[in-house]
Order: structure tokens, then C-alpha cells, then sequence
């Protein structure tokens, strides 16, 4: 059964000969979504790219792609010219959105064949700075700002340090990388220029002056998360740990159960991660198992960096 989120495009989707088990119209937020639809099984969720506030905004259709699996969504493009610009299309690509269209006739052959990488790479610009902002008629009308993800442990030692040097390490043959620590210095070990070691104070102006970085890392430690614009949270999903994290903070799951979960040095199949998510009334984003940091091509590390959205790296699959 599918899912429908319409606004302006209410009366054509209305058309479409597919099984429906539920359809909304007006306008939403992605958390307005989340909230309706995080523990709902379906097939497909089509949505009416004008059902989405501030769609024009690339950075909505970020965190739209961080929260749900984009090979489930279809969006319904509108005739805007942002929406229809080279750029907003190609960034739509880079942060792994491929089910969308222009074409009502075309949602129904997106239900049974999801496109691949392959099926839109022609949309995407290899040479374009992700820094620059969309411009329609020379006006700045939506700006692309780089990537500042955070990684924070929730477990102790759940592997954020090992984790940033080997995502970072794959990056850079695609963009223009740099990672930092914050109130530690393990990153010294790893032997690269490009991690770099800071204090709380210094933190926000180090970043700042990462202007020419497509992508930036942060090893947040016990560090406030406002300083990046994601975050992942890391969980070692090992009885201890976990028994550890809940008699210290019984409400843990409740504060993080809509951010980016992801489980690192985990032994868990997709079975156990279901009762993991059932038992904690959270929603994993993936599950990574223990990893060999000393790999240059590590195909898990690979997969992870593509469900966050830099499908540069989809070549090395």
C-alpha cells in the first residue's frame, strides 16, 4: 500500500490508478511526517514536492533524505524555477534522492523500478561547489552551505574518533574533507594534517574558517551538538553498554528517538535490530558492524557515506 502527501498536485495524484492506504493534503514539515508516518509500513510515500514547507530550500530535501529511505519516496517535482534549476537538481542527487520526476504519468513506473544512481547521474554536476547558493536570474534564492556533521557517542566508547578518521579517509578522493576532535587529542595518533584537535572555545571559529571544505567532521566528545547542522548518535548495542546507558539516563531513548541513530561496532542482524527499535521506540538509520580502520576501500564504510547522501562514492560499489 502507498502513501500520498499532496498539496498543490491534490487533484492529479487523486488520478492515479494505485492502491492507497492513506493520503494527506497541505503543507508539512519533515517532522510533521515523521510523526505521522515513522512506524507506518508502506510500500511507497509519493509526495507533492509543493506538501513540503520551504522545499526550495536543498536543506529541507537533506533532512527529508536523512529521516526516511529515499528508495520508498517518490517527490512529484512542481514547475518552480529553482526547483527546475540544473543545481537544485543535481544537489537533489548528491544527498541520494532519485525517485523524483516532473511527470504524473511517470509515478506509477517509479512504483515497481526505483531509480538508481545510474538512472539520474546526467542530472548531477561533478564540478559544482556545494558551497555556492542556487541563483535564478542572477538573484540568490536558496543557499547550499557545507556539510558539518557531528558524531556523538551515547554508549561509551561507541567509536565516533575511529569512525570520523576512516569516514574522512574515503571522502577526500570525492571532496574536500576536514574533521576535528573537540576537548581530546587521540586525532594526533592517526598521523593526518587533516584532523585537527580543539578546545570547546575554539571550536565554532576553527569550522567557520573551513571555507573551502565541501564537508566537515566533528568528534563532538562532550561537546554541545548546536555546532554542527547534523548529528549522528552512536551506539554500541552491546548488554552492558546498554544496560549502562538506560540505568544512567532511563529517558535516553526518548531524547534522541527522532535523530540519527546509528549503531557502530554492532553484532546485531536485522531481527535483533527490529526489537532493538521496537523495545526502544527509536528508529536505527544503520547498523555498522566492527570494522577494520587500516582498510583504504572499506565497503561498509562506503555504503554508510552513500545512505548519508554523498553518492560520489557510489563508483566504488
Amino acid at each position: 500500500m502507498n502513501i500520498i502527501v499532496s498539496n498543490k498536485y491534490q487533484a492529479m495524484l487523486g488520478t492515479l490508478n494505485i492502491d492507497v492506504y492513506k493520503s494527506i493534503n497541505g503543507e508539512f514539515t519533515v517532522d510533521d511526517l515523521l510523526n505521522q508516518f515513522s512506524n507506518v509500513f508502506y510500500n511507497k510515500m509519493i509526495i507533492d514536492i509543493t506538501a513540503l514547507k520551504n522545499y526550495e530550500d536543498v536543506n529541507t530535501m537533506k533532512e527529508l533524505a536523512i529521516n526516511f529511505d529515499m528508495s520508498k519516496v517518490i517527490i512529484l517535482l512542481d514547475d518552480s524555477p529553482i526547483v527546475n534549476s540544473s543545481m537544485y537538481l543535481s544537489q537533489l542527487v548528491s544527498i541520494g534522492i532519485y525517485n523524483f520526476t516532473k511527470s504524473i504519468d511517470a509515478v506509477p513506473f517509479l512504483i515497481q523500478n526505483s531509480n538508481t544512481y545510474k538512472d539520474v547521474a546526467g542530472y548531477q554536476n561533478l564540478n559544482e561547489n556545494p558551497g555556492d547558493p542556487i541563483k535564478i536570474n542572477n538573484v540568490r534564492d536558496v543557499s547550499i552551505g557545507q556539510r558539518i556533521i557531528g558524531f556523538k557517542n551515547v554508549t561509551d566508547h561507541a567509536g565516533a574518533t575511529t569512525l570520523v578518521y576512516m569516514l574522512k579517509k574515503h571522502l577526500q578522493n570525492y571532496y574536500r574533507v576536514k574533521a576535528f576532535e573537540v576537548n581530546n587529542t587521540d586525532f594526533e595518533y592517526f598521523n593526518d594534517k587533516d584532523l585537527e584537535s580543539s578546545d570547546f572555545m575554539n571550536i565554532s571559529f576553527k569550522i567557520s574558517n573551513c571555507t573551502d571544505a565541501d564537508v566537515i567532521l566533528v568528534d563532538l566528545n562532550d561537546c554541545e551538538e548546536n555546532i554542527c547542522s547534523e548529528i549522528v548518535y552512536l551506539i554500541e548495542p552491546g548488554i552492558i553498554k546498554l544496560n549502562k546507558l538506560i540505568r544512567n539516563d532511563p529517558r535516553i531513548f526518548d531524547k534522541i528517538k527522532n535523530e540519527m541513530i546509528v549503531l557502530n561496532k554492532s553484532v546485531l542482524n536485522s531481527s535483533d535490530i527490529y526489537d532493538f527499535e521496537h523495545e526502544s521506540g527509536s528508529r536505527i538509520f544503520y547498523n555498522l558492524p566492527c570494522l577494520d580502520e587500516k582498510l583504504d576501500n572499506n565497503k561498509e564504510i562506503v555504503s554508510f557515506l552513500i545512505a548519508l547522501g554523498f553518492s560520489r562514492l557510489e563508483e566504488e560499489q
